[in-house]
């Protein structure tokens, strides 16, 4: 493309080169779910976050121990339940008798990967502890602001809603996450090699550190540089607002749509988009960018109808007919 330079699109080059570096890595361990890897080193180089969908036993959290060490981040797990307080996971001031004094214990969010492991297994005030971490990357606890160490991302994973013990994330919680990925099970095949892989009482998870968190850094700050077009902005907004008027794209869709998709998602989708042309080697983001993202970015955005849901429909098929239906620059 002639508006992106030679030098910008060499720096792309090797920063996916850098990227399949880690995604090979990971791949050591990790059978199958190419998907899931690339939307997380999507939403790390767009210094966003993952909320992933699944049942148990899918590789969720070996997935992000996995990232942990192939980047040499640090890695902390937090394990939702009914009881848990949110100072267990942001840190409390702890009074010294002694002393007369309190001093600060910080808690596992001080990581630069957070595996917030089955999310919707605790009620709302614990889940909204992660809203200041997620949206400003920093946390209080008393009266100090603490920085959080960067790169930072929030994998968050939660059950389906139909089972027993959970609770819904609220719609401000769920707009923080860049990214909604669905895990579905490995195919025949890979379950084979998993078997052979991991049916043993020591699993070798050891792998090589292959980018580092400054490099990590670097490859956030290309992603701003990466060229939209005017053509491909008009597309992502014409792709948002279909979710607000979607009758002007398919009249029966409008009564299963109760609420469109946030001005985030305007904002999400293009950063996400960026990050995938340069997951992709890219210095530019193209339509198939957008269609190819889009999905994991809208379908916790948009909120169904009782109708809808009564029908079966999910986010999903909404999607697909309106990706197949907003006219492609």
């Amino acid at each position: 493309m002639s508006n992106v330079s030679p030098v910008l699109q060499e720096k792309a080059q090797a920063a996916a080169a850098h990227l399949r570096d880690v995604r090979t890595e990971i791949g050591r361990v990790i059978v199958g779910q190419k998907q899931l890897i690339d939307r997380l080193l999507v939403s790390l180089i767009a210094r966003g976050h993952v909320l992933l969908e699944g049942l148990p036993g899918l590789a969720k959290t070996a997935t992000i121990n996995c990232l942990g060490r192939a980047s040499h981040c640090t890695f902390s797990r937090i394990q939702f339940t009914p009881d848990l307080l949110p100072g267990d996971i942001t840190g409390t001031l702890i009074y010294d008798p002694v002393k007369g004094t309190y001093t600060t214990r910080q808690g596992p969010i001080f990581a630069n990967l957070v595996l917030a492991d089955e999310i919707n297994r605790a009620p709302s005030k614990v889940q909204s502890a992660l809203l200041e971490a997620m949206q400003e990357h920093q946390v209080t606890i008393g009266d100090t602001t603490f920085p959080l160490p960067q790169p930072f991302l929030v994998m968050a994973t939660q059950n389906p809603i139909e089972q027993e013990g959970t609770y819904p994330l609220p719609e401000a919680q769920m707009d923080r996450f860049m990214l909604k990925v669905v895990v579905g099970y490995p195919s025949e095949a890979e379950e084979r090699i998993i078997l052979d892989r991991m049916a043993t009482t020591r699993p070798d998870f050891r792998l090589e550190s292959k980018v580092t968190p400054e490099e990590i850094l670097g490859m956030q700050e290309l992603v701003n540089q990466v060229y939209v077009d005017e053509t491909v902005k008009n597309y992502v907004i014409k792709l948002v607002f279909a979710t607000r008027a979607v009758e002007k794209i398919d009249a029966s869709l409008k009564p299963l749509i109760r609420i469109g998709a946030s001005p985030r998602a305007t904002i999400n989708l293009t950063l996400a988009a960026r990050a995938w042309a340069l997951l992709e080697g890219r210095a530019y983001v193209t339509p198939d960018d957008i269609k190819a993202i889009a999905p994991d970015v809208m379908r916790h955005r948009i909120l169904l109808t009782y109708e809808a849901e009564a029908d079966q429909v999910t986010t999903d098929n909404i999607l697909t007919t309106l990706l197949g239906k907003v006219s492609v620059p």
